[in-house]
This record gives C-alpha cells, structure tokens and sequence, in this order.
C-alpha cells in the first residue's frame, strides 16, 4: 500500500511541471508580432487586467524618437510611440480577454477589444468601433 502511494505521488510530481506549463500556454501575455508595420507588443498582466505596450515597428526601427503625431487629440501628438500602452481594461483571464481597448497609432483613434488565443501561438486581436463593425487581425507569438 505504501508503494502504491509513493508510486502515485512520484506521478504526481512528474506530470505536475506539465499540468504547469498548459496553463501558461492559454496565457496572452508575452510578446507578439502584429500583421502590420512588423508591430511587435508586449502584452503584460497590469493589476487584473493585461495591458499592452509598443515595442517596436518599422517606424520605431527607423526613428525611435516617432511621436504619435496621428492621435485625433492635439495634446498626446507629442507622445513617443516605443513604450506607449496601447491595449487596456480586458476582463477574463487565460485565453479570451474582453471589454477592453485598443489604440491604433496609424489612425490616432482607440477601439473596443477583444483578445482570443487561437492555439498556443497565435492571438485573435478584434478591434471594433462598433459591433458588428469590427476587424479582427492573428498575432503571432514570438519566442
């Protein structure tokens, strides 16, 4: 009886980093490279929330200074764009994040978001001005 315990707590330590790392995989923080202007951003966790800050794009590679002279308010157009939080206020948790925003810098204007990992590498991005007018772009998880 003793051996069968110890036999099924030595399984029990041994799947236990597996059952681990699947809940990380159903996680959407990490970095994620955008289908547009080779985007990169980090999606982080920030309070119970995830936010999401530029890293880079083909601008920021280009002039790391870039400000963010397309924001439909005058007085952000001074903002650098590496770094800046673009993604904020998601509810959920795992793989499908809801009610939150997301700013586009190419047009200067802030969308209501969704977020839904497909699979472990890639992540639904849906922004929409309003339902049912909305686009939905794949991120790909970088490594």
């Amino acid at each position: 009886m003793a051996r069968l315990s110890l036999s099924a707590l030595a399984l029990s330590v041994a799947l236990s980093p597996l059952s681990a790392f699947g809940a990380l995989a159903a996680d959407v923080t990490g970095t994620w490279l955008t289908p547009s202007r080779n985007g990169v951003v980090e999606i982080y966790k920030c309070g119970a929330s995830v936010c999401g800050r530029l890293v880079s794009s083909d601008g920021i590679k280009a002039d790391p200074a870039l400000k963010d002279v397309n924001n439909a308010d005058a007085a952000q157009r001074g903002r650098v764009l590496k770094g800046l939080v673009i993604m904020q206020g998601f509810k959920g948790a795992g793989g499908t994040w809801s009610d939150g925003t997301i700013y586009n810098a190419e047009d200067g204007k802030t969308y209501s978001a969704t977020l839904t990992l497909d699979g472990d590498d890639t992540l639904k991005v849906k922004g929409c001005i309003f339902v049912p007018l909305c686009k939905t772009q794949s991120w790909t998880r970088t490594r």
